[in-house]
């Protein structure tokens, strides 16, 4: 099995984290590994297997680079479905084979790795793997179309509007109205994001027409294509979805409450200063069974597989509003999917098998 991780996103650091969480948990007995990390330029590089180079320390996130056992060496993925043996190639040296991988585990978060780019490439190998297909990968990185498809299977979900990069530079004038003709229509504050983005990055509450261009230019560092989002006032609760042998099911949902230190829960909430969430949400018997079948509409609507987390509002008037899901969430002990299923009877070593066993089930190709 090979362990994917890092990448090109803006996400690096908490893929190579996330990564080092799976790599501790996973059964050696039954498996074995082979870390492969993409640095930050896009290079398969060959790692050491040493989880505990892949933590957060003194505030700063893991690299490929650091863990990388060559500056220049790159591991080659086949392309023969026929063929599944990675080899890796330096400068100057003949290319080396590591071995048949039957199944890969991808870590990555963000653009270039989460969003179906190393899915197609893996279904061109013929190589099964943990997680979504390219369809649901690119569904869920999108957040626009990700609601434009939870709206046509009637799934609720809050205002926004999209500013795409070829609206902003041919009419960066009339793309600015809209935005604020949209504050006029649902209010102040409102969230500028990043469209195709995680791990709150590049997000900022904006709570007048003053904070605007900065917010906009900061979500356009990370995508061209932005997204604006209405508050919606409530509270904020989360669900897991898991594949297993007969479909996919929830977790017992949790709650993030507000974090005092931090407007929003944004980046250093959920992983400098691990802001807590609530396991299980205090939610009646009632809410609890409607998140859930939420959840799991979520996920068979953006035909998802292996996995999910469902982000949803539950409004001050007791609806629930889906906010996005996440093809690949956090996934570190202590992030909240896991944690969710560890309350709901799966352990953390179980929940990684499960997913690998799940991905062993299917073919590639059409299904």
């Amino acid at each position: 099995m090979a362990v994917v991780f890092g990448g090109r996103s803006s996400e690096h650091g908490i893929s190579v984290v996330t990564a080092g969480a799976v790599l501790r948990a996973i059964d050696r007995t039954k498996y074995d590994v082979l870390p492969i990390g993409i640095t930050k330029d896009g290079r398969w590089a060959l790692t050491a297997d040493e989880p505990e180079r892949m933590a957060i320390a003194d505030r700063r996130q893991p690299s490929v680079e650091q863990l990388a056992e060559s500056g220049e060496g790159g591991v080659i993925l086949p392309v023969d479905p026929s063929n599944r043996e990675v080899v890796y190639s330096e400068p100057g040296s003949v290319p080396k084979a590591l071995g048949e991988v039957d199944v890969v585990f991808p870590m990555l978060h963000g653009p270039y790795g989460e969003d179906g780019t190393l899915q197609g490439l893996l279904e061109l190998s013929g190589v099964p793997y943990v997680g979504a297909g390219v369809l649901a990968s690119a569904v869920g990185q999108d957040k626009e179309y990700m609601k434009r498809v939870f709206t046509s299977f009637g799934l609720p979900v809050g205002p926004y509007v999209v500013i795409r990069p070829r609206e902003w530079e041919l009419d960066e004038a009339g793309a600015r109205r809209r935005i604020v003709d949209f504050a006029g229509e649902h209010g102040w504050p409102l969230f500028v994001k990043p469209a195709r983005a995680g791990s709150s990055i590049g997000i900022t509450k904006v709570d007048d027409l003053g904070g605007l261009d900065e917010a906009i230019a900061t979500a356009q560092q990370h995508d061209p294509k932005i997204i604006v989002e209405a508050l919606l006032r409530g509270r904020e609760i989360e669900c897991g979805v898991l594949e297993f042998e007969d479909g996919p099911r929830a977790s017992v949902p949790a709650e993030i409450p507000p974090v005092q230190s931090h407007e929003f829960y944004d980046f250093e909430a959920k992983y400098i200063d691990s802001a807590p969430g609530i396991v299980p949400a205090p939610l009646t018997d009632e809410q609890t069974a409607e998140v859930q079948r939420l959840a799991v509409a979520a996920f068979d609507a953006a035909s998802c597989e292996g996995l999910v987390r469902a982000d949803f509002f539950l409004t001050e008037d007791g609806d629930f509003v889906i906010n996005e899901i996440n093809t690949m969430p956090g996934f570190t002990p202590i992030s909240m999917y896991p944690r969710m299923w560890q309350e709901s009877g799966v352990s953390y070593p179980e929940l990684v098998d499960r997913l690998v066993q799940a991905a062993l089930r299917r073919s590639t190709g059409l299904r």
